[in-house]
C-alpha cells in the first residue's frame, strides 16, 4: 500500500463524519492590524467584518457584511469600497476618512467569515451536503473542497461530477470530469485533482 493511498484512505472516516453533519463550518477571525493580516487575502462580497475603532465604540461595527456591490457602511462613513482590497488597506482608508472627526484614529478590521472575490473562490453546487463558495488557498485540491462542503448527499452521482474552469484571458470554458465516489469512498487519490481560483465543482443528482 502506497503512502499516497494511505493519505486518501485515512481521510475517509473524516469525510463520512462531515457528510452526516449539517452545522456550517466557522472560520476563526483574522485581525487586519498592520503586519498581522496575511497580505494576499482580498475581501469580497459576503465576507463579514468587525470594524473596531480604538476608544470610539460608537464608530465601531460588529458582524458587518460586505454588500453585493462590494461596499460597507459605517457611522460617519455611509459608503466605502471594501471588496477587492486587503483588510489592512481598508483599515487605513477608514482611518483617513475618520481624521476629520477623530484625532489620530486607530482602526482594526477582523474578518469573521471568509469568501473573497469571485475570481478567487471555489464554488461547489449541486449534490454537496453544503453547497458553498470557498476562498481559494494555494495547493487546494478536490479533497479539500469536499471536506469544506461536507461530502456528498445520498442522492449525488459523484462519479459524474465536473470541474468547470474558465480561462480568464480567453474566456474559454474547460470541463474536467472527476470521479468523486472513487475518491471519497474508494480512496482513489488520482481523482484528487488540483483546483484553481474561479473553479466551479458541479455535482449532479443520480438517476432513480
Amino acid at each position: 500500500m502506497t503512502m499516497s493511498w494511505r493519505k486518501g484512505a485515512a481521510a475517509l472516516p473524516l469525510l463520512a463524519m462531515l457528510a452526516a453533519c449539517d452545522t456550517p463550518r466557522q472560520l476563526g477571525p483574522v485581525s487586519a492590524e498592520a503586519g498581522q493580516q496575511a497580505p494576499n487575502y482580498l475581501l469580497g462580497p459576503g465576507d463579514t467584518l468587525t470594524v473596531f475603532v480604538y476608544r470610539s465604540p460608537e464608530l465601531s461595527a460588529a458582524d458587518l457584511p460586505i454588500r453585493p456591490d462590494g461596499r460597507i457602511s459605517l457611522p460617519l462613513i455611509p459608503d466605502i469600497q471594501a471588496a477587492g482590497r486587503t483588510p489592512t488597506d481598508l483599515a487605513r482608508d477608514i482611518e483617513g476618512k475618520l481624521r476629520q472627526y477623530v484625532r489620530e484614529p486607530n482602526v482594526t478590521i477582523m474578518v469573521r467569515t471568509f469568501i473573497g472575490p469571485a475570481d478567487q473562490q471555489i464554488r461547489v453546487i449541486g449534490e454537496a451536503s453544503q453547497p458553498m463558495g470557498l476562498p481559494y488557498r494555494e495547493g487546494m485540491t478536490v479533497m479539500d473542497v469536499m471536506i469544506g462542503a461536507r461530502g456528498l448527499t445520498r442522492y449525488a452521482a459523484g462519479n459524474r461530477a465536473e470541474i468547470i474552469r474558465r480561462d480568464v484571458s480567453t474566456g474559454q470554458r474547460e470541463v474536467i470530469r472527476v470521479r468523486l465516489n472513487d475518491l471519497l469512498r474508494g480512496g482513489d487519490i488520482s481523482q484528487d485533482l488540483a483546483m484553481r481560483p474561479g473553479d466551479t465543482l458541479v455535482i449532479p443528482q443520480g438517476w432513480f
